[in-house]
Formats: C-alpha cells, structure tokens, sequence
C-alpha cells in the first residue's frame, strides 16, 4: 500500500503536510479524465449553504465525549485505528436503520461504556475473534476479512503506543504539540495511516484518517486539551467514498460514464487506480472551492466543516439510493 517511488510534490508557504495534499489534489483535478467538477453546479450550492448556513446534525459518536477525559481520548484513537473497511460495509451485520460506520463505532461505545476503554498491551494483543465479538460479525467471508483487518490495525496501534509513547493514549498528542498537521505525521508512522497513492508521476496524499483524528478530538473535547489545535482550520475533506458521492448526487462532481456504470452496478474499484484517486482528489479540490466561495459570500466556514455537514447529509436514504464506489483499503 505505499506509494511507488515518483516525483515529490512541490510545496508552497511553510511546506506542511496540508500544502501538500491541496497542492496534489489541484494537480489531479487539472489532469483527471473520469471525474471533474460542474462550476455552475458548485456556485449554485455555494449561495445555498451560504443563505442557510446549516449546522450539521452531530450523529457521529466520535464526537460525544465520555465521563472521564481518559476514556474519550482512548475512544477517539482506537475507533479512528479502524475507521476504514467501506468496501466490505455492504457485507456486515449492521444494526436496524445504521450505517456501516455507525454500526461498529456504536458497538465499541458501548463496549467502552460496560467494559472500559482496551489498555495499549490489550489492543496489542486483539484477535480477529475477539473483534468480531465486539462488532457482532461473523469469523469467515467478507466481514471476516475486515475483523482480520481490524485486529491487525488494533494490534498496530496498541504496539505504536508501547514502543513510541511510553504506553499512553495521550502520548501522541504530546508529540502533536497543538498541531493538527504535526499529529497527521505522527499517526501516519503507523502502516495503515500512510495514505499516498501514485498517480501518473505524482504521489498523492490524503491522511483521511489522521485528519479526522485531529477532527474528532477537537469536537470530542470542545477544543480543549487533547482536542486544542492551533492549525484545525487547515483540515481539508477527509476523502473518502461518501462525500465524494454526496457531492455527485449534488452535481458538483461529474463521473465519465465509464466510471459510473460500474460504480452504478456495484463494481469494486481498485484501490490506487487512477479512477479511484480522481475520485478522491477532485472531491477534496471541489470543497476547497466551495468553502471559498462560501467564505466570499459572507459564510465564514472551512474545508472540514463542510465535510461534516456533507457526510451527514451522505446520511440520508435518498443519497445512498444510488451506489456510490466501493475500494478495499485500510483508509476508509
């Protein structure tokens, strides 16, 4: 899963790691051929969210804080380690009316709330069985592949916490130092982490899910403590395949027709394809000027907040009525 080697993407300003995930997104959108972005459709959307100014509903559990501090550190790093899998979601045992993702960060709420939140030497020492009693999967087929998936990213990160941070959930925070940018390098010192993909001669990062850790802990602890990033306003999308897919049954986002009939028939999309990244990279560049262009018209919002309330919105049947792709990977 790591990128093959390619030419570096050029930096600008301070060179941090969001220069470089808008700077690749933008060159992708410039060549893509399978996806591009409807201007009119765009602005069109801009001056709604603009008028409005929605608020998005907080239906992540991600975001709700425990009892203790200690608890919801923990419930943010651990569920974060497996927030991936979508390309098997269709294949899981989910609760009644949820989601994929709703579905397994519910179960490990509530095994934190009963049962406390697993130890770094415990998550360590996770097996596929053990999260496939969590999750209420079965041990063979699809969903067990993800169980497989799941323990071994656990096991990563409970090693990661021993071996770099003295054992602490908060260790990573301390060596983020109150910068979003800085935890995103951290976390992606952990194999499944390291989103790059190679496209043509670029290589293209994401960071989907150490972004969305800086998110997440930010609205978990209502900017205080381990949430407290004095660079969270640089978070672009966190790309993944529901925002994109929103932002098609939106019309922002157009598809080739050879890659929406096989998206439409519910084709798998092959990680690190060209496809897969424009996908993903023509999304994030398409929030990027859809938060400016609120931002023109008096809607002082970011990237990432806008990302919640898409996601949200990606929620609602209609949406999901149509398919959106499915790719098997580690980073979402």
């Amino acid at each position: 899963m790591s990128p093959a080697p390619g030419r570096s993407v050029s930096t600008h300003r301070d060179g941090s790691v969001f220069d470089q995930l808008r700077e690749a997104a933008a060159e992708v959108t410039r060549r893509a051929r399978s996806v591009r972005i409807d201007d009119g459709a765009l602005e069109q959307f801009a001056s709604i969210l603009s008028r409005e100014r929605p608020k998005s509903p907080s239906l992540d559990p991600a975001h709700r804080p425990f009892g203790d501090d200690a608890t919801t550190l923990a419930y943010v790093l651990t569920m974060n380690a497996i927030n991936f899998g979508s390309g098997w979601f269709p294949h899981l045992t989910k609760r009644a009316g949820l989601s994929g993702y709703l579905t397994l960060s519910g179960a490990l709420r509530e095994r934190f709330e009963k049962h406390g939140y697993w130890r770094p030497a415990e998550l360590a020492g996770l097996s596929p069985a053990d999260c496939g009693g969590v999750f209420g999967q079965p041990s063979d087929g699809p969903a067990g592949e993800l169980m497989a998936l799941y323990a071994e990213a656990l096991n990563q990160l409970g090693t990661f916490l021993l071996e770099r941070h003295g054992g602490s959930f908060s260790g990573p925070i301390k060596a983020a130092g109150g910068s979003a940018a800085k935890l995103v390098e951290v976390l992606a010192e952990m194999p499944f982490y390291r989103d790059v993909s190679q496209y043509q001669d670029l290589q293209v990062p994401f960071y989907k899910r150490a972004q969305i850790t800086a998110s997440d802990l930010a609205e978990a602890f209502g900017g205080r403590g381990p949430g407290k990033f004095r660079d969270l306003h640089e978070l672009t999308l966190f790309a993944d395949n529901l925002v994109p897919h929103t932002l098609r049954m939106l019309g922002v986002l157009v598809y080739d027709l050879s890659l929406q009939i096989p998206i439409d028939r519910g084709d798998l999309l092959e990680h690190g394809s060209e496809a897969e990244i424009e996908i993903r990279a023509v999304g994030l560049q398409a929030v990027e000027r859809l938060a400016a262009s609120c931002v023109r018209r008096g809607w002082q919002t970011s990237p990432h907040r806008l990302d919640h309330l898409l996601w949200s919105r990606g929620q609602s049947a209609k949406i999901k009525a149509t398919p959106r792709h499915r790719t098997r990977c580690t980073f979402y």
